[in-house]
């Protein structure tokens, strides 16, 4: 099983995606467009409190008691160059 990575950064974009830097310092795009029909992220479809993102606990979390599993930034997520 590979290593649990936290998070140790995250931009949040206009376009609905996060730039996220991991623990290993690798720099990663994950795009949330597909979970904001989903909850608990509806709160964050066209809202700005999705800009709101910010690192806590080794992961994405917004205001609301809303976070998203660590685990599933790093697999849904693409290297950026």
């Amino acid at each position: 099983m590979e290593k649990l990575l936290d998070v140790i950064n995250v931009e949040p974009r206009k376009d609905n995606t996060l730039l996220l830097v991991f623990e290993n310092q690798e720099t990663r795009l994950f795009d949330m467009a597909p979970y904001l029909d989903k909850k608990p992220f509806t709160k964050l479809k066209d809202s700005p409190l999705f800009m709101q993102a910010m690192v806590a606990y080794g992961t994405v979390v917004w205001p609301g008691n809303i976070d998203i599993a660590p685990e599933t930034l790093w697999e849904y997520s693409k290297r950026t160059t």
